[in-house]
């Protein structure tokens, strides 16, 4: 009979197995009157178990095992190492890099956290609430509210800080469907962080796959269920980004935390040690059978929190094996089989560095799928690069991506790798000094613009030039088909200063200046927020026929083919008309009878006839 890792809580006590084929010796280690106490544990098969009577809720434990130490053969067993239960959910202190976690024979014990006994979640998950075609408000839990005064100062930068009236009265006016949560679970720095007085402000570097991160959910899985019902009260959904590409034990020379300890062959490896799809030092590898069973109890246990479904980093990863990527992969097919799984929302970041990394539109059909090609293009069109046929091809739903009938898109224009939207339209160059790496990170070319001056002015045209541009991309965004994504704080002109790949600046950079957010730019988001909720013809999938769509030129004539290389044109619906002028002079679009400002969209309800 084939066994499950993971720790069973019974009346009598607790049953702990984990999995570690190439160990030579395992023992249990427990917090017992402040000392560390070790319990050998027996094999069988590929695990470990044993059984302890009298263990309760929240009994602090971990794990050390034996074996051989051969980095160049991929094996890093060492006994001076404790570590956390690949399968744990809660931990009592946040990770910590030290140099010495991965100094073979130094003791880690008084590094690392202790894994925190708890039951595991059971019963049905509620059916999601959000559905494609909606809005998803992607945030760093930390960032959002560390500057909210409404937020208890207590428990600002945690989930529980979600739930407060405030922050779900401002994600109902902006007509928020479900927020997805940057990573929550536990990670650690990068190890060239600390020298530079940096820490990891995203969190896409996890330890393990499901334990959540005690700086951010202090309550554990009880805090992340009552906030997840808090939302779900006012019809908003919630959406996990999770990472089950690579973890935080990098490459040959980096810590030893858990899986690396007890099963190494989570990890890909190749004639050259380690593979390195995810440019972090490692690549787990989701074709393995104990990796995919960890990944499925991970996603059932937090459908049983209450989520509606998962973002996916780097998510190719999950599809790979020697020969490469396929939609067909054992992992994907194992998801679509379990009725848990299946019945969440499924997004999928279809890229990674590794060879026949982009994946855009390869996906099973159930996935939804950050597009950038939409996300380029809009912001081409704004810059001027290209014409109305570009942008139109991406309001559609880019068929010229998705198969079927209908889009999978999910169309955004910043996220929270790259330029905020205002710093889109405020710099043409990067400025990522603050990270340390001499302004070497991050993205070269952002196909972004200044209105004349780089960076912060003072000269009020150039400010009411930007933020007629980001009220027009916002515009765009919200009118285009498939399921849309903003940045929390783009509602309002956020900026970072520049910084295109703020990973690494836990501080006001990231943290949102809510005091200082543009009113004008916050209230257009808040109406076209109403509008697409509103109007189901903003957010049908389906893709667009002659029946359900006619593009007009301004003087109402029907385009043409030499017109689509024009800047200002009008996508009609059955129920509502977007008027596109991405020129710098007002346009009259006759058949409306409107007067569209420069570079502006505007829509007008109940034009089609």
């Amino acid at each position: 009979m084939s066994m499950k890792a993971g720790v069973d809580v019974t009346p009598q006590g607790a049953r702990f197995c984990v999995h570690a084929p190439r160990a030579r010796a395992v023992s249990l280690c427990l917090l017992e009157a402040g000392q560390e106490v070790r319990h050998p544990m027996t094999q069988q098969g590929a695990h470990w178990t044993i059984d302890l009577p009298g263990l309760g809720d929240g009994a602090r434990y971990a794990y050390r095992a034996e074996g051989a130490h051969a980095p160049e053969q991929g094996l890093w067993f060492d006994p001076a190492k404790r570590l956390i239960d690949p399968a744990v959910t809660e931990i009592d202190r946040a990770y910590r890099y030290d140099p010495a976690l991965g100094e073979y024979g130094a003791e880690t014990g008084d590094l690392m956290p202790w894994g925190l006994l708890r039951a595991p979640l059971s019963g049905q998950p509620p059916a999601p609430l959000f559905q494609p075609g909606g809005l998803i408000y992607e945030l760093n839990v930390r960032g959002f509210t560390m500057r909210h005064p409404d937020v208890p100062e207590a428990e600002r930068g945690t989930v529980a800080a979600l739930a407060h009236p405030s922050v779900i009265a401002h994600l109902t006016a902006l007509g928020v469907d479900a927020v997805e949560l940057m990573p929550i679970t536990a990670w650690i720095d990068e190890r060239h962080l600390p020298p530079l007085g940096l820490t990891n402000a995203w969190g896409y570097n996890p330890v393990t796959f499901r334990a959540l991160d005690p700086r951010l959910c202090p309550g554990g899985v009880a805090e992340l269920q009552a906030t997840v019902a808090a939302l779900r009260a006012a019809g908003i959904g919630v959406i996990l980004d999770l990472v089950f590409n690579h973890t935080g034990e990098s490459d040959t020379g980096g810590p030893t935390l858990s899986y690396r300890g007890l099963d190494p062959d989570v990890y890909r490896t190749g004639p050259h040690g380690l593979v390195n799809d995810t440019g972090c030092g490692n690549t787990v590898d989701c074709a393995r059978d104990a990796v995919r069973a960890d990944i499925l109890e991970t996603l059932r246990h937090f459908a049983r929190c209450g989520v509606d479904g998962f973002r996916f980093d780097l998510a190719p990863i999950m599809g790979r094996n020697a020969d490469g990527f396929s939609a067909q992969a054992v992992l994907f097919q194992e998801m679509a089989a379990c009725p848990v799984i299946s019945s969440r929302v499924l997004i999928a970041e279809p890229w990674d560095i590794g060879p026949g990394g982009y994946q855009l539109g390869k996906f099973p059909d159930r996935w939804l799928e950050w597009n950038d090609a939409a996300r380029d293009d809009m912001r081409r069109f704004w810059r001027g690069d290209v014409g109305a046929g570009v942008l139109a091809t991406r309001l559609a739903g880019s068929s010229d991506v998705f198969d079927g009938a209908a889009t999978r898109s999910v169309n955004f224009i910043a996220a929270h790798d790259g330029f905020t939207l205002w710093d889109m339209v405020a710099h043409t160059h990067k400025h990522n000094h603050a990270n340390g790496e001499d302004n070497r990170d991050g993205h070269n070319e952002n196909i972004s613009w200044n209105n004349g001056v780089e960076g912060a002015s003072d000269d009020p045209r150039v400010t009411a030039a930007r933020r007629q541009d980001v009220k027009a991309l916002l515009g765009t965004l919200f009118a285009s088909r498939g399921t849309i994504m903003l940045t929390a704080g783009d509602e309002f002109g956020r900026s970072q200063q520049g910084n295109n790949n703020a990973y690494a600046q836990d501080n006001e950079i990231t943290w949102l200046d809510w005091a200082g957010r543009d009113l004008e730019i916050e209230a257009h988001a808040q109406a076209l927020g109403q509008m697409r909720r509103a109007h189901p013809d903003l957010r049908d999938l389906a893709f667009l026929t002659d029946e359900t769509v006619t593009w007009h030129r301004p003087d109402g004539g029907q385009m043409r083919p030499e017109d689509w290389a024009r800047r200002a044109f009008a996508k009609v619906l059955p129920t509502i008309a977007i008027l596109v002028n991405g020129t710098d002079a007002p346009v009259h679009f006759t058949r409306e009878d409107q007067m569209v400002p420069a570079r502006s969209v505007i829509m007008i309800e109940g034009q089609a006839g």
